[in-house]
């Protein structure tokens, strides 16, 4: 369930994925090249580093992910070693 709209992601240099969502945005590591690949932090390593705003959403970012990483024919890791950083 959509709490505050879809996750939107746009791919952006240096190898990162931006995610926006309700006017807040995050970025997570996405390689590029001939084998592109996202990577996004297990719910626990999120909710540690993410402001008040993003944290209740984890669940609803892998789902929209999933499905945007599906259509891109992109894979998808969600690992405890993937970062994501916030804007403020």
């Amino acid at each position: 369930m959509n709490v505050i709209g879809p996750v939107q992601f746009s791919p952006r240099w240096k190898e990162e994925l931006v995610g926006s969502v309700g006017g807040k945005s995050f970025v997570i590591e996405f390689s590029m090249g001939s084998a592109n690949h996202a990577y996004l932090p297990e719910r626990e390593k999120w909710e540690a580093v993410a402001p008040d705003w993003a944290k209740p959403i984890w669940e609803q970012v892998r789902e929209d992910l999933a499905s945007w990483c599906k259509g891109q024919g992109i894979p998808l890791t969600v690992d405890s070693n993937c970062w994501v950083t916030f804007d403020a």
